[in-house]
């Protein structure tokens, strides 16, 4: 008797559970409530028989249970009752697969008229492709693959010339336009996932998947990679920002074409040299850097890098935060370059100054190997070169206590958290892995050690 109280116990919880959780689906904002629809299907099939079963097995335990001078009855072969368990399971089968079928016709018949853009992935960033005024997207090839053409572009082929690239986590789309998202993955397994949308699909290397969706509400939605990519794959993610139209084309203008980053010039050194004596008041003339300035080596370090970290101070995502004390000092330097190509012309000269390797301050208890493994090796290379695609700056050679300041500084949420820092939220994650201060230190005493 008590299995059976316990047997309906358990139906009648999992039922209440199910009815009164409030887990359930995030709202939806594309096209696919089918898919909700389906899945609710699934729960009343499953549900039903969850109960049916549960209680047909509550009554035998109380009816067939042990009674003295009962005796079981042996029957193997009941035809009747088999045709009634065959025809049953045939109709709940039929229930569950049924309207998957419908739906997946669906989903592989992309509307003539959805428009095309491209997902890339790689460990562990998101990047979109947008075809230009033809229409049409350029061919790709890995062979192409590099720091400097990061999307394997084709440079051959003239269709490829006008694609918008943004390289960026952050993709925005117009609300009520179908799109047809081609996947594409520079390396390993990923996978598209945006649970508003409900609908997912992985990037798998050498093949281009699709998936195809009508965001149906306005809003900023996360990127998730749902297929496990790497150490770093919890951090990649991603934005979606649905929008009205306008907005959509004026944050696509905003982006290069592919001829126009190929075509981008370097930025000229002797023009640069002026600029530089800005900051040499505090970071030096070689750009050595100065401890007591608090003010980091630069030489040496990429000029993307350098590039990136100055128009973020310029545009607030870096240098606001209340307790970025030295942030707010570097933001007004900043300000004095007066557009890009002032920067690029600054950061020109950096480059031409002696990378000479800062001398180390840091002490450490322990061996920190194994932290570097864990958290900075994959993305900035085993031997903390930095890796440009990656996003991921040089580290071996640059100034060990300003390594040790920017990590409790994304500890802190004091660096990172600013919505125009585009990887700094995934650099912060990773930070958090760092349980202490004697762990960063020992971290960063072997970064010193590297060659």
């Amino acid at each position: 008797m008590a299995m059976a109280i316990v047997l309906i116990l358990l139906i009648v919880g999992s039922v209440l559970f199910h009815l009164l959780s409030p887990w359930y689906f995030t709202p939806i904002a594309s096209n696919w409530g089918t898919i909700d629809d389906t899945i609710s299907l699934t729960f009343w099939v499953t549900g039903f028989v969850f109960v049916a079963v549960n209680l047909f097995m509550a009554y035998c335990v109380i009816r067939y249970r042990q009674r003295k001078g009962s005796r079981a009855e042996y029957e193997p072969e009941n035809k009747k009752l088999e045709a009634w368990l065959v025809g049953l399971t045939a109709v709940g089968v039929c229930a569950l697969l049924a309207p998957g079928l419908f739906v997946w016709a669906k989903f592989v018949d992309v509307p003539k008229d959805a428009a095309v853009f491209e997902v890339v992935g790689r460990q562990w960033h998101w990047g979109f492709r947008f075809p230009g005024k033809d229409g049409v997207l350029g061919t790709v090839d890995a062979r192409y693959v590099s720091a400097k053409n990061p999307f394997g572009m084709n440079p051959d082929d003239p269709n490829g010339q006008d694609d918008i690239l943004v390289a960026s986590p952050e993709v925005h789309l117009p609300v009520g336009r179908p799109f047809k998202a081609l996947l594409r993955s520079i390396d390993v397994l990923h996978d598209f996932t945006v649970a508003q949308f409900r609908v997912k699909m992985d990037l798998v290397p050498g093949l281009v998947t699709y998936v195809w969706f009508t965001p149906t509400r306005a809003g900023k939605f996360d990127l998730l990679c749902e297929e496990l990519c790497g150490i770093g794959h919890y951090v990649m993610r991603g934005k979606v920002v649905v929008e009205e139209e306008t907005a959509f084309q004026a944050w696509l203008s905003s982006y290069p074409t592919f001829a126009q980053s190929s075509a981008q010039v370097a930025g000229d050194a002797a023009a640069g040299k002026p600029l530089y004596a800005v900051c040499a008041a505090c970071h030096g003339l070689q750009a050595e850097g100065n401890p007591a300035l608090h003010a980091p080596k630069l030489s040496g370090q990429g000029d993307w890098y350098l590039q990136r970290q100055l128009k973020y101070f310029k545009n607030g995502a870096r240098g606001t935060h209340d307790k970025d004390v030295f942030g707010k000092m570097m933001a007004p330097m900043a300000a004095t370059l007066g557009d890009d190509a002032a920067i690029d012309n600054v950061v020109a000269y950096i480059k031409t100054l002696p990378d000479n390797p800062a001398p180390p301050t840091v002490k450490h208890t322990t061996d920190g190997q194994q932290l570097y493994v864990t958290t900075c090796g994959a993305c900035h290379g085993a031997d903390g070169r930095g890796v440009q695609p990656m996003n991921a700056p040089r580290l071996k050679g640059m100034s060990d206590w300003y390594l040790v300041t920017q990590l409790n500084n994304f500890k802190q949420g004091i660096r990172g958290a600013h919505p125009k820092d585009m990887y700094g939220p995934q650099m912060a994650s990773m930070a958090a892995i760092l349980t202490n201060d004697q762990a960063i230190n020992d971290l960063v005493a072997y970064i010193n050690t590297l060659q």
